[in-house]
């Protein structure tokens, strides 16, 4: 137990002493910021990542309506193929649903689908967007799928699809050949050739 005469002794001892403070504080507060930093550079690289492989423009330009039917055909697609596509002709080998997405769900959504298709040698897809009759402005994610699916090189043609596959609210999507697939299917028909003798 510490006495009064303790007290004041160890009190005369401490004048003009003064505390140190914060080292706690600075010590945390130097981690904290650290791991602020951290994290910070983490998300900027994944930005960054992201700027870097998904072109797809973040400005509308092709503004539809919701019962309008949308339609592309690159250079080079022959009409008979394109009026296949617009009858739903081809086996739909995957499909993407857009409801409920935002802009950005919606746009990172299409990039991938679209790539993952080639990758897997998927040549004709559909993509759910609905009609947007009461989205604001009217068809907006609509009027987007129109607008990135011209931007994507791997994409040569789209229409709207046919009525029981969903109408003016999807639409199929034929992807051109990966260079893999394109050089699989050359080795291929060079190979028949050999067998024939031709």
């Amino acid at each position: 137990m510490i006495d009064d005469d303790d007290l004041a002794a160890f009190r005369h001892e401490m004048t003009g002493v003064t505390p140190l403070r914060g080292i706690r504080k600075v010590d945390r507060a130097a981690g904290k910021v650290a791991q602020r930093s951290l994290q910070h550079r983490r998300q900027m690289a994944v930005t960054v990542e992201q700027k870097s492989t998904n072109h797809l423009s973040d400005q509308i330009l092709d503004l539809v309506q919701p019962l309008d039917s949308l339609e592309y055909r690159s250079d080079g697609v022959p009409l008979g193929v394109f009026r296949n596509l617009k009858r739903g002709q081809y086996p739909i080998d995957a499909r993407l649903d857009l409801h409920r997405k935002n802009m950005l769900e919606a746009r990172e959504a299409v990039y991938r689908f679209i790539h993952d298709c080639q990758r897997y040698a998927i040549r004709s897809a559909i993509i759910l967007h609905g009609k947007g009759e009461l989205s604001e402005p009217k068809a907006f994610l609509k009027s987007c799928v129109n607008t990135w699916l011209k931007q994507i090189p791997e994409v040569i043609a789209f229409h709207s699809a046919q009525k029981h596959q969903g109408g003016v609210g999807a639409v199929y999507v034929l992807i051109k050949k990966s260079d893999r697939l394109k050089l699989e299917n050359k080795l291929q028909i060079n190979r028949g050739r050999d067998d024939t003798g031709g």
